[in-house]
C-alpha cells in the first residue's frame, strides 16, 4: 500500500477506568490536579506481603454497564474492558448496528489476564476437588477474553485480537488497531489495554522480583519516577480505551475529533527477561521508528508521556533513550510520568496513557510528575515536576516498555483539516 493510499486515523472517543477516576473527566482532572491513586491494599489481606500498597480502582460497579449475570462470568480485567469500551463508544457517539458491525473491530491488550479467577479456582481445586472447578474458569481467565467479551457486549464483528506483550500490551493494541484502520481493514477500532492483577500472587510475584516499592508507610509518595529515592513501581489496575476511526468515516458522521494518530514504532531489546538493555538502545530505536512512520522530525515533538515506572533500571534508561532519539531537542520538550499518580497498570498502562496523550494534544495541557523531589542525576530532562502545565502541544509521544524487551512508541498529533 502506498503512502497515498494510507487512510488518516483520528481519535473520536475515549474511556477510562483508573485508580484516580472511573470515567474520562475524573481521570483527566485527577491527572491535572496531581492526584495520587495509591493506598493500602484492600482487595486482600496483605499483612504477610513485603509490599502492602497498590493503586486500586475504587467504587467500580460493573452492573452499571452490563447485566449482573454477565458480570459474574467475567474476571475483573474483562469487566474493566467492557465498561470502559462502552464509555468510549458513548463518548464517540458511535453506534454499532447491522450496517457497520463488520467494520468495527476490537483490539485490547493485557499482560496477565484473569489472575484472580485462576487463584480462586486453585483454592477450589485444592479444597473441594477438581469436579467443583467452575466451567467458566478457562473462558474467564484467558487473556483474549477482554477483547472477545467487548465484541460480544457491543456487537463489533470486525478484526479482533489481544496483544499480550507485558507492559507494552495496551500500546501494542492501539498501534495494531491504528494499522488496521490506516490500511482499510476496519472503519473504526475499539482499542487499548486492561489489567486487574492486584491479587495475592500478583503482588507476591512482582515483590519477589524486587520490582515493587515497599514504601508502605507513605503510599501516595511511593510512585516517584525519575526521583533518586525511588524504590520500585506501584502496581495498579484499570483500563483505558480509544476509539480510532478513519478520518473519512469520522467526518461523514460529524464526529468530534480529539486528535490524529500518525505513528507507531516497536522493537525488541533481545537482551534480558526483565531488564532493559543498558543505554536504552532498543527504546531509542523504537522512538526513531515511530517518528519515521509518522513522517516527522524530532524537533516537532512537544511532549513525551514516559513509561516512567519509578524503578531504578527504567527511569535513567528511558531518559537516555529519549535523548538518543531526539538529540538536543530532548531538552526543549516536556516529559512526564502519569504512573506517579496511577501506579503501573502493567498491560493496561498503555491504554490509560494513550488516553492521556490524546487529551494533551486536544487541550494543550501536560500532566505533572508528582513526588519528584530529588531528581536522579542521570535523569536530567524537564519532567514537569509537581504541577500540570498549560503549553502548546502539537505532537505527543507515548512510550511503553515490557518484560521480554518489548518497546512501543505511539505518536499523536493535533488534528488539522
Amino acid at each position: 500500500m502506498t503512502e497515498l493510499e494510507k487512510k488518516r486515523v483520528v481519535i473520536t472517543g475515549l474511556g477510562a477506568t483508573t485508580p484516580i477516576g472511573n470515567n474520562l473527566d475524573s481521570y483527566w482532572q485527577g491527572l491535572l490536579a496531581g492526584k495520587s491513586g495509591v493506598g493500602p491494599i484492600t482487595h486482600f489481606d496483605a499483612a504477610k506481603h513485603t509490599t502492602q500498597i497498590a493503586a486500586e480502582v475504587k467504587g467500580f460497579d460493573p452492573c452499571e454497564f452490563m447485566d449482573r449475570k454477565d458480570a459474574k462470568r467475567m474476571d475483573r480485567f474483562s469487566q474493566f474492558a467492557v465498561a470502559t469500551s462502552k464509555q468510549a463508544l458513548a463518548d464517540a457517539q458511535l453506534e454499532i448496528n447491522d450496517l457497520n458491525a463488520e467494520q468495527v473491530g476490537v483490539m485490547i491488550g493485557t499482560g496477565i489476564g484473569g489472575l484472580k479467577v485462576m487463584e480462586d479456582q486453585q483454592e477450589v481445586y485444592l479444597n473441594r476437588g477438581p469436579g467443583r472447578c467452575s466451567p467458566f474458569m478457562v473462558p474467564m481467565m484467558i487473556a483474549n477474553m477482554a477483547a472477545g467479551l467487548t465484541a460480544i457486549q457491543t456487537g463489533a464483528k470486525g478484526p479482533n485480537s489481544c496483544p499480550v506483550t507485558a507492559c507494552a500490551a495496551g500500546s501494542n493494541a492501539i498501534g495494531d488497531a491504528f494499522r488496521l484502520v490506516q490500511q482499510g481493514y476496519a472503519q473504526a477500532m475499539i482499542c487499548g489495554g486492561t489489567e486487574a492483577a492486584i491479587t495475592p500472587l500478583g503482588v507476591a510475584g512482582f515483590a519477589s522480583a524486587r520490582a515493587l516499592s515497599v514504601r508502605n508507610d507513605e503510599p501516595q509518595a511511593a510512585s516517584r519516577p525519575f526521583d533518586r529515592d525511588r524504590d520500585g513501581f506501584v502496581i495498579g489496575e484499570g483500563c483505558g480505551i480509544l476509539i480510532l476511526e478513519s478520518l473519512d468515516h469520522a467526518l461523514s458522521r460529524g464526529a468530534k475529533i480529539y486528535g490524529e494518530m500518525i505513528g507507531y514504532g516497536m522493537t525488541c531489546d533481545a537482551y534480558h527477561m526483565t531488564a532493559p538493555v543498558p543505554g536504552g538502545a532498543g527504546a531509542a530505536r523504537c522512538i526513531q521508528l515511530a517518528l519515521k512512520d509518522a513522517g516527522i522530525t524530532p524537533d516537532q515533538v512537544s511532549y513525551v508521556n514516559a513509561h516512567g515506572t519509578s524503578t531504578p533500571a527504567n527511569d535513567p534508561t528511558e531518559t537516555q533513550a529519549i535523548k538518543t532519539a531526539l538529540g538536543e531537542h530532548a531538552y526543549n520538550i516536556a516529559v512526564s510520568s502519569t504512573k506517579s499518580m496511577t501506579g503501573h497498570l502493567l498491560g493496561g498502562s498503555g491504554g490509560i496513557e494513550g488516553v492521556a496523550a490524546a487529551m494533551t494534544v486536544a487541550h494543550d495541557q501536560v500532566p505533572p510528575t508528582i513526588n519528584l523531589e530529588n531528581p536522579d542525576e542521570n535523569c536530567d530532562l524537564d519532567y514537569v515536576p509537581g504541577q500540570a502545565r498549560q503549553m502548546p502541544v502539537d505532537v505527543t509521544l507515548s512510550n511503553s516498555f515490557g518484560f521480554g524487551g518489548h518497546n512501543v512508541t505511539l505518536v499523536f498529533q493535533k488534528y488539522r483539516d
